[in-house]
């Protein structure tokens, strides 16, 4: 493919970077901020300017679009997914992307704040990538890379298979979504119209990582009720829900449980969210282990401080809520080893080592298997994502291209292998 193809997905990534996307947790609204729709809005455009007929955006800020089948056979129809929207936790407002070509192997200092070095130590991966185009942010905000690699690969598959007809395929579906950073991916997803028996999400990051297992994650929200008086005559009455807060804070663990102390298989409690005054206080966590099992472990023991914690302050309540977000999507894909057996042909037929891991984290695809729809995740190479420091491999973004365009031919091939 490499020889008879020139790759749109680089030009595609910087145009799509400069667009702010960034999701708000705090919104109510569907989508969570009407920005996102400036790129969803463009590439619907764009699948159409390819001759994607049918490319629609709703009024939920998702993208829907078919690249009809050409072939006679009965095949399966497989979705590629990614997200449209930048995470909450640092600036996607004014991204300028910088392309370092032929990437020398040292430290990337970022042109508009020397003090944001992309360093090698700290980015080991880096080093794997020398004599690829490196492309970064300037210094001020993060890049996008995730999910808007994910975003660029599918658009470039897109382009391809529109322009090479003789290519055969089944149908295949292409599907963008709002607010994944924020666990709102598919909330609105209309899995009737979208019409796939398996699924695809780009959105993993090193050459040939391919994951099928995530974690499982809730979110608990505590709300600390106090008793507010005027301070000069606040003796005996005032009962500030601010200490108590930072008391409950304090008496978690301290080198444990955390996700600046976990790593590998192991699972996290994590404050995300404080807001309040000394009447009320909203505190909120996000759980997570890839063993489903020890979510519930995890909440008890926040209940069993927080418990704790209210005996110290005589006259103050709080309110405890779990909320599931997403579960490990493992539990359903070991049920469909092809969709994982045919990632990995592809992946090798891209001349990539294939490498299966478990992500720490969530993707769309966590709930989409759940949803009924197997959606594993594979490598669009995104790295140091949410941050200043985030960085993606041109090189590594084309040979993602290439692994969905033989993922998809190897569908076809296969098709009736499994009696359909």
């Amino acid at each position: 493919m490499q020889d008879l193809y020139s790759f749109t997905v680089a030009e595609r990534f910087l145009k799509y970077v400069q667009i702010d996307t960034q999701s708000d947790p705090q919104s109510e609204t569907i989508p969570s901020t009407a920005k996102q729709k400036d790129l969803s809005g463009l590439l619907v455009q764009e699948l159409r300017d390819m001759g994607v007929v049918n490319a629609e955006l709703d009024d939920f800020g998702y993208v829907y679009a078919t690249i009809p089948s050409n072939t006679s056979k009965k095949v399966p129809v497989i979705c590629f997914c990614s997200h449209v929207d930048t995470a909450p936790d640092c600036s996607g407002t004014g991204v300028k992307p910088v392309v370092h070509k032929n990437y020398n192997g040292k430290d990337i200092v970022l042109p508009d704040d020397a003090a944001q070095v992309i360093s090698t130590t700290d980015h080991p991966y880096l080093l794997k990538k020398s004599g690829d185009d490196i492309i970064t942010a300037s210094g001020t905000t993060l890049l996008g890379a995730d999910d808007k690699s994910g975003v660029a690969v599918i658009m470039d598959m897109a382009n391809y298979f529109m322009r090479n007809p003789e290519v055969k395929h089944g149908d295949i579906k292409i599907l963008f979504t709002p607010d994944e950073e924020i666990g709102r991916g598919v909330d609105k997803v209309n899995l009737e119209k979208l019409g796939a028996d398996y699924a695809y999400t780009l959105d993993a990051g090193e050459l040939g990582a391919y994951e099928d297992e995530t974690f499982s994650a809730d979110s608990v929200t505590i709300t600390f009720s106090g008793v507010s008086a005027h301070p000069g005559y606040a003796k005996n009455k005032l009962i500030n829900a601010l200490k108590i807060a930072a008391a409950f804070m304090d008496a978690l663990p301290g080198n444990g449980l955390s996700p600046e102390t976990t790593e590998g298989r192991e699972g996290f409690v994590h404050p995300v969210y404080i807001n309040g005054i000394a009447e009320k206080v909203t505190l909120q966590f996000i759980i997570r282990d890839f063993n489903t099992r020890k979510l519930s472990e995890y909440e008890s023991l926040l209940e069993q401080t927080l418990n704790t914690t209210l005996k110290k302050f005589p006259g103050a309540s709080a309110s405890f809520e779990v909320k599931e977000q997403y579960r490990n999507m493992k539990e359903i894909l070991d049920r469909h080893p092809q969709v994982s057996e045919y990632a990995m042909l592809a992946m090798e037929r891209a001349g990539i080592k294939p490498v299966r891991s478990s992500a720490r984290g969530g993707t769309d695809g966590s709930r989409l298997s759940f949803m009924g729809l197997p959606c594993p995740n594979i490598f669009t190479g995104e790295m140091a994502f949410h941050g200043k420091h985030e960085y993606v491999s041109v090189q590594d973004m084309q040979k993602s291209v290439e692994t969905i365009v033989y993922l998809a031919q190897i569908w076809e091939e296969r098709g009736e292998v499994w009696g359909l």
